[in-house]
């Protein structure tokens, strides 16, 4: 496993353009032109702390290590906790520590994707901090957003921060064994994404039991 530490210089470095974000907007172009070149699939997994994002990026390298390169770039605060389990699978895992950032920018994704060789592969599955409000804000260069939230997360999860889904293509609500448990409707949970983006998938997942897991990896590799 490669860790590499982002210094605040280095995480904020694009704010000496005129515009952060349009700053972060043009390296993630510049990032995407480079994984096309290579013919990769990026695929960015946000989601609140505790929705499963690592569990379920954990699920899906060990379902498609053996069928095509897979790569994974972790970002987490400060420990590589997220990141060692998925590392034991034998893929290759850059852990981002963003120290105190609150989402990964551009800028880190293009450092980490310079660590690793990128002919080997064909998915990298970028795992954001957890958080539902920064990391819609800012593209990483990636071909797909996964937007991952849990039944634990309460009945008005999707209702409250609307800008995530509506930069999505596809909506994993995961923990659906907790569902009774917790008195949240996955129905109705759907049918919030549904009123924000008609045609977004959702698929119910329960990374505890298996279920709805093969359909998430189906859904990736046709993206």
């Amino acid at each position: 496993m490669i860790k590499i530490e982002a210094s605040p210089e280095e995480i904020y470095d694009i704010e000496l353009e005129h515009s952060l974000l349009e700053a972060n907007a043009k390296l993630a172009e510049k990032n995407r032109a480079v994984l096309d070149r290579n013919g990769i699939t990026a695929i960015d997994f946000m989601g609140a702390i505790g929705s499963g994002k690592t569990t379920l990026i954990t699920r899906l390298v060990e379902k498609l290590k053996d069928r095509v390169g897979v790569a994974v770039f972790n970002g987490d605060a400060t420990t590589s906790s997220d990141a060692d389990p998925i590392a034991a699978y034998g893929v290759p895992v850059v852990q981002i520590a963003t120290i105190n950032g609150c989402h990964l920018d551009a800028n880190v994704v293009a450092k980490a994707c310079a660590r690793i060789d990128l002919g080997k592969l064909r998915l990298i599955f970028i795992e954001n901090i957890g958080n539902l409000i920064c990391p819609a804000e800012f593209p990483l260069g990636s071909k797909a957003r996964v937007v991952v939230v849990s039944v634990t997360e309460g009945p008005y999860m999707v209702r409250k921060h609307p800008h995530m889904f509506l930069g999505a293509q596809l909506v994993v609500i995961n923990k659906i064994e907790l569902a009774e448990t917790m008195d949240v409707s996955v129905e109705a949970l759907t049918g919030d994404v549904h009123k924000l983006k008609p045609d977004l998938r959702v698929i119910p997942t329960s990374c505890k039991t298996g279920a709805g897991i093969d359909d998430v990896a189906r859904a990736i590799l046709a993206v």
